[in-house]
């Protein structure tokens, strides 16, 4: 069975962009979930997997259909890991506000937890799970990390979330000032669906 349509366990609109440029050339539609009257799941986990797979659960459940569900987030080792699952939430933000605002709050709020702490070094982390169905019991579950540093002038336009103040290691740009083409090759969330679409070609899913 080709998978032709997926559910995208995502109201993000950045995510749906960067994921659609993906998973477009592969002949695969994505379907956000707010499309079909799909609430967002709760995500109560302290682990990105945990929240990635009750979310595409959730979606599949509801839609009976295939989901693919991404959690990510920044991890930033002088604040123990945070702002990691709480990422969109970090300002507490994420419920009451645009993403846009939502956005600037909580880069604020990383900027100034950060400042004299003297190592700006984080990384974003995400992970993709694809669920045939709500209750498949062999997910396909791909990882991977983007590592740079935290900087704290904002820089660039593009991307979402805390891109205008991530410095990727080995560039002299943000990843808001990155073309597209460019941050999908790298980024954590280009190379984790890199790894998810090697899975899929090996079980003739695409």
């Amino acid at each position: 069975m080709k998978l032709s349509r997926l559910v995208l366990a995502s109201g993000n609109a950045g995510k749906r962009r960067e994921l659609d440029e993906l998973l477009g050339p592969h002949g695969i539609t994505l379907i956000a979930q707010a499309t079909l009257g799909i609430t967002e799941a709760d995500e109560p986990h302290p682990t990105f997997v945990e929240n990635a797979l009750a979310k595409a659960r959730h979606a599949s459940a509801a839609s009976g259909l295939p989901a693919l569900a991404d959690d990510s987030g920044v991890v930033c080792r002088a604040l123990d890991g945070a702002p990691g699952v709480r990422s969109a939430r970090y300002a507490g933000a994420a419920e009451t506000l645009p993403g846009e605002h939502a956005d600037q709050a909580n880069n604020r709020k990383l900027v100034a937890a950060l400042a004299g702490r003297g190592d700006p070094r984080a990384h974003y982390y995400c992970v993709l799970v694809l669920v045939r169905s709500a209750g498949d019991p062999q997910p396909i579950v791909a990882d991977a990390s983007w590592h740079g540093r935290i900087v704290a002038d904002a820089r660039g336009s593009g991307g979402f979330g805390y891109d205008p103040h991530f410095m990727p290691d080995g560039f002299d740009q943000t990843a808001a000032e990155l073309p597209l083409q460019t941050k999908n090759r790298v980024s954590h969330r280009g190379r984790a669906l890199a790894l998810l679409l090697a899975r899929l070609k090996d079980e003739s899913l695409v």
